[in-house]
């Protein structure tokens, strides 16, 4: 049976961080072991794009059943975008519960976890967030209940988040592996010429405390 897999944009979503996405399902439903259907939907079309261009998503949310996918995937992007404006926003937050409350997966990227949070599913989970000196996004997790992890992937109670744009692919492949198996996204990570992170990196925090 085929997995499918829903991204979420909102409007000043992040490209690179919606890319993984795309080209990580796009080469398993090409090449992959098992069959898999990535659908891009927003609340609107067309969606604005952080640096600027314009993007039409497959389909509007809420002429979709949200029942027949089998996992979310949310990417980031950047506040002066208008990025919060969506991502915050109620419609938008109840696509997050509606997966969430079905025990299906749910991915994020960069501060995307952030709907996460004010969605109410995250209170004494671990994830993580773009993090900067001064901490202004890892506060805004933590208000939500979060348990903040400083790492660049961190996985808990079938949600993925991570830290930023480089962390895309990461975030994909995971949940590839999550929905099909490991091998099958080890396979598509060599065809993708994709290189296994340093163990050293799985661990590296965004802000270094001397």
């Amino acid at each position: 049976m085929t997995k499918r897999v829903l991204l979420l944009l909102a409007d000043g979503f992040e490209p690179l961080e919606a890319a993984g996405f795309t080209d990580v399902f796009g080469w398993a439903a090409i090449d992959g072991s098992e069959p898999v259907e990535l659908v891009t939907a927003g609340l609107r079309s067309p969606l604005r794009a952080t640096f600027g261009f314009s993007v039409i998503p497959q389909a509007i949310i809420s002429n979709l059943d949200l029942s027949t996918f089998d996992a979310l995937a949310i990417p980031g992007g950047f506040e002066g975008a208008g990025f919060y404006g969506d991502a915050l926003s109620e419609p938008f937050l109840d696509v997050v519960r509606s997966f969430d409350s079905a025990g299906k997966p749910v991915a994020s990227v960069c501060v995307a976890s952030l709907s996460l949070g004010a969605a109410g599913i995250m209170r004494g989970r671990r994830a993580t967030t773009y993090h900067q000196f001064g901490g202004k996004r890892k506060a805004e997790l933590e208000s939500h209940g979060v348990r903040f992890v400083d790492q660049p992937v961190v996985e808990d109670g079938g949600v993925i988040s991570s830290t930023g744009p480089g962390t895309a692919i990461e975030v994909a492949l995971r949940l590839l592996a999550n929905l099909t198996s490991p091998a099958n996204a080890a396979h598509i990570r060599q065809l993708m010429r994709v290189p296994e992170p340093d163990p050293a990196w799985l661990v590296r925090p965004q802000v270094v405390v001397e």
